[in-house]
């Protein structure tokens, strides 16, 4: 590290740090980080302080970080809302058989279903939350939703009274 920059650096806090507290917290709740982010960009930027005009300089980047602070802040407010908004997936234990069937499966093809039901994750996805090849991936989905359809339809042909079958799709069929 440069002494002299350190030096430099020092001094110009000492210049600007009340001025910039004062000036942020009369504007956001956030002053406080804000104010961080306004030092370490003073710090990455020191040679294009103008000697001359410092703490009018200092104003311009806290209102730059300040202004990106209130970006993010209203990036993050809409996720929320969207998430907020979006219906939430019902609990397993909502269908008893499922859940069951659920059970009834190997941790890794339960985990694998859930990330691709629940979370909507396609198989490039699982992959890197599994730390697989999206092939890899797509294979124990596919083997996974053929053990859970095999043993849901298996309970279903077996709660069904004598005599009563089903189509393709799982529904009973006239007779």
């Amino acid at each position: 590290m440069d002494p002299l920059a350190d030096e430099r650096y020092r001094l110009l806090l000492e210049q600007v740090w009340e001025p910039l507290q004062r000036y942020l917290r009369r504007r956001t709740n956030d002053a406080d980080d804000v104010l961080a982010d306004t030092a370490l960009t003073l710090w990455r930027r020191l040679d294009d302080v103008p000697a001359d005009a410092a703490l009018a300089w200092s104003y311009g980047v806290a209102a730059h970080c300040l202004s990106n602070a209130r970006r993010t802040d209203e990036r993050r407010f809409r996720l929320l809302r969207r998430v907020a908004a979006e219906p939430l997936a019902p609990a397993p234990e909502a269908d008893p058989e499922l859940a069951s069937a659920l059970q009834r499966l190997p941790e890794t093809d339960r985990e694998v279903l859930r990330l691709w039901a629940w979370e909507g994750l396609p198989p490039r996805e699982i992959a890197v939350v599994l730390g697989i090849t999206p092939n890899a991936a797509s294979i124990r989905l596919h083997r996974a939703t053929t053990k859970l359809r095999t043993d849901l339809v298996g309970q279903r042909k077996d709660s069904r009274p004598p005599g009563q079958e089903a189509d393709r799709q799982g529904q009973e069929a006239p007779q």
